[in-house]
């Protein structure tokens, strides 16, 4: 079975936490990382009722969506509710990890598994991440030493390309070099000009670790003064990640999509509520877990018939809509983020197997309990 910080490894690689929000506070709160993990719970809220279900399952680990401590706190003693939810995981054994923002923007995060409840077609972000800057590191190797040096290289972190690594190209090619007084060659001797088969290897570096590469790089190299350039790279798009998605459903009214969101997320005493013509057609569908109305004015940049998100104000809302944009649809916070349970479960399913037992919180934890 796996240890915890072996699973905290998996969703930190799907959800990293340097992509959360500068404000947020996710990663693991509490736990031993050396500890097994035979149960994982998940759920969107830690909140006390959740934490004893964790208890009574047995869960070695709860993770959820949002922070139990989002501000910073002098003490949680057992007699605050954020208090006593702790303590009910730790007397439990059960650790307990967040992953908010580091998971709304992500692949296969929360506004991606939002989308694909709703049957939006090929979903992008609104707002792309930027991508993560590169260099190009270009080496010159003897041939019979380039294998070492690309195995090097990639042990650096090297040649990682989306979902490969060990990524590079070689070319074969001709060095020329004649050693001065006080040289040491590995290869040819002082004052004779020396030709050597040589292998050009160009690799994509990270930016942030060109300085750690480029030592890989010299002490696996076997001449005293390799041949090298690093260069930085134009940027080289837009990542796959970023805030909120969009994209197509099949055409459509207004009053019909609203019902099929409604059957899309679990029920709640809020409901759908839409702002727009119920007749009005709709083709393509721009969507934000959580509160959105942060993106309001972009959404009304872009070809969007109608928005869905939660928690909007009526001012902003408002206004919105006098603009003639989009329709909108919000829909309560906790049943958007819900759609994001089952696909991190899946995730975690498939990559460790029947090594852990897994299920999503059966606990509604949607603040409002009726409408009259």
């Amino acid at each position: 079975m796996p240890a915890l910080e072996d699973v905290v490894d998996l969703l930190h690689g799907w959800y990293p936490p340097h992509t959360a929000d500068s404000w947020d506070a996710v990663g693991l709160v509490y736990g031993d990382p050396e500890a097994p993990v035979r149960k994982v719970l998940f759920a969107v809220d830690p909140v006390l009722p959740v934490a004893q279900e964790a208890a009574a399952w047995g869960a070695d680990l709860l993770v959820t969506h949002h922070p139990l401590f989002l501000k910073a706190v002098h003490g949680f003693p057992a007699t605050t509710p954020k208090g006593r939810t702790l303590a009910a995981l730790a007397g439990a054994g059960c650790a307990l990890l967040a992953a908010h923002t580091n998971a709304d923007q992500a692949v296969g995060g929360v506004s991606e598994a939002m989308a694909r409840a709703l049957g939006l077609n090929a979903p992008e972000p609104i707002l792309p991440a930027p991508a993560d800057p590169l260099d190009k590191l270009t080496v010159f190797v003897p041939a019979g030493h380039a294998d070492r040096l690309r195995e090097a290289l990639a042990q650096a972190g090297v040649g990682r390309i989306g979902d490969y690594d060990h990524a590079s190209f070689s070319s074969p090619g001709e060095g020329r070099f004649r050693p001065l007084q006080g040289a040491h060659p590995a290869i040819g001797s002082v004052g004779e000009v020396e030709v050597v088969d040589e292998v050009r290897v160009e690799v994509v570096v990270p930016r942030g670790r060109r300085g750690e590469v480029v030592r890989a790089m010299l002490a696996a190299h076997p001449y005293e003064e390799p041949a090298y350039d690093v260069v930085e790279l134009a940027a080289p798009g837009l990542s796959p990640t970023g805030t909120g998605r969009i994209g197509a459903v099949p055409e459509t009214t207004l009053a019909e999509f609203a019902a099929h969101v409604a059957g899309a997320l679990p029920a709640t005493a809020q409901g759908v509520r839409v702002a727009g013509d119920p007749g009005r057609r709709v083709r393509r569908v721009a969507l934000c877990g959580g509160a959105g109305d942060f993106l309001l004015d972009t959404v009304a940049r872009t070809d969007a018939d109608v928005y869905v998100t939660s928690d909007l104000r009526h001012h902003p809302a408002s206004g919105f809509t006098e603009r003639g944009g989009p329709a909108l649809v919000d829909v309560a916070h906790w049943a958007a983020e819900w759609t994001w349970l089952p696909v991190v479960e899946a995730r975690l399913v498939e990559a460790l197997g029947d090594t852990v037992e897994t299920r999503v919180s059966t606990v509604r934890t949607d603040p409002w309990s009726f409408r009259v």
